[in-house]
């Protein structure tokens, strides 16, 4: 059966739409007027129509979909029966379609990782493989309830680390407008009576009033510049080899190279712990999840380890050998080689890296509110100094 989507009128005249399974269109569109529906249009959810324009799923959906397949399965409901109540429950009308699309090819005899294969866009290519090695093993259940759990876990760190910078981001967009502001209507007002008194202006007056001319004549033009250097800097990181440098520079800055470091690897650590726990062979599971990694260096470093592995170094001093890993995820992983627990070794690695970089984040934040405070405060008081010399000479003058 195939699932199609349909729009409708009923007898009263409403509009209707929804999803519908039939072996053919014309056996759809027959369903639907022994429901009471004048069908307008209707179209297939399945087969290669689907995949173009299909868009990568978010984080925070993806895990949604994912934990109510797991407990369904885990409830004892078959594959295809789980996916039928996805199908009714689901708010999103893309996770609907997804879901009747995947339990279509799931009746015409497809795995779920086969019906996942066709929707690359969705589903992302880990996804994929911790399901293939879910069915392989037996323990699609099982599988499907970590992947739930590694899904809401990434979703939760990149949250907390996107709030936490929101504070200071506020804070710097309103210093801007309030600086911009003083400058483009304060200081204008101000320099008529530098004029008229016909005295020599203070240095600190004299940069205040060229920078304000600067920015009331030439902002516009800045801005574009602005702008068009932005959307520069953008196309040219589409080229792999300056991409590949930038990242390269992030990784060696003081501050913001630690942050890189830790997101990677603990996004590192945690999926090679889902990937080998759930029984896949552990150069397959360098090779997926070098692909997690945002950072082309350190990809290319597990890519090359995973080269190593290979030829029979362990995992531990191929990773050692690039210099890039934090030493805390090389000695976890030999201590978990040489006891035989990789899998709960790489999961602590993975979880002490998430809180390091969750600490090092507050700690960042937490200095650079203030610091952008102090820093408005500066400008400000700089700005109203070089207003008030000219006034003070001038009173000095009177006197």
């Amino acid at each position: 059966m195939t699932a199609f989507r349909y729009r409708a009128v009923r007898a009263d005249g409403a509009a209707a739409q929804g999803l519908i399974e039939a072996d053919t269109p014309r056996a759809a569109r027959q369903q639907l007027r022994e429901q009471g529906l004048w069908v307008s249009e209707i179209e297939s959810v399945g087969g290669g129509a689907r995949r173009r324009g299909e868009r990568r799923l978010g984080t925070q959906r993806l895990s949604l979909m994912t934990r109510q397949l797991a407990t369904l399965l885990d409830a004892g409901l078959p594959l295809e029966q789980a996916l039928a109540v996805l199908v009714e429950q689901s708010d999103g009308e893309r996770e609907k379609r997804l879901a009747a699309s995947l339990r279509s090819e799931i009746l015409g005899g497809a795995s779920l990782s086969q019906a996942l294969t066709r929707h690359q866009q969705a589903f992302p290519e880990l996804y994929r493989t911790i399901v293939a090695a879910g069915e392989e093993s037996g323990r699609a259940a099982g599988v499907m309830q970590r992947l739930a759990d590694y899904l809401e876990a990434r979703a939760a760190l990149a949250a907390k680390v996107g709030l936490a910078f929101i504070y200071p981001m506020v804070v710097m967009v309103v210093s801007l407008l309030v600086v911009i502001g003083l400058l483009t209507w304060v200081v204008p007002q101000m320099v008529t009576v530098f004029q008229s008194a016909k005295q020599e202006l203070p240095f600190l007056t004299k940069a205040l009033l060229w920078a304000s001319a600067v920015l009331r004549e030439w902002g516009l033009v800045l801005l574009i510049l602005g702008i068009a250097g932005g959307i520069g800097a953008w196309r040219a990181l589409k080229i792999e080899s300056v991409k590949w440098a930038f990242h390269a520079w992030r990784l060696r800055l003081p501050l913001f190279g630690r942050f890189e470091r830790a997101g990677n690897t603990a996004r590192l650590a945690s999926t090679l712990a889902i990937l080998v726990g759930s029984g896949v062979p552990l150069l397959k599971a360098l090779q997926a999840a070098g692909g997690v990694m945002g950072s082309l260096p350190l990809r290319d470093a597990v890519s090359t380890a995973a080269s190593q592995v290979r030829e029979g170094v362990t995992l531990s001093r191929a990773l050692a050998q690039s210099k890039l890993f934090p030493p805390v995820l090389i000695h976890l992983i030999a201590s978990g080689e040489a006891t035989g627990r990789l899998e709960y070794m790489l999961e602590k690695a993975a979880a002490q890296q998430a809180q390091e970089l969750e600490n090092r984040v507050a700690t960042f934040t937490g200095l650079l509110g203030p610091f952008m405070v102090l820093a408005m405060g500066v400008v400000v008081l700089l700005i109203v100094l070089a207003i008030l010399l000219p006034v003070f000479e001038m009173n000095q003058l009177v006197r």
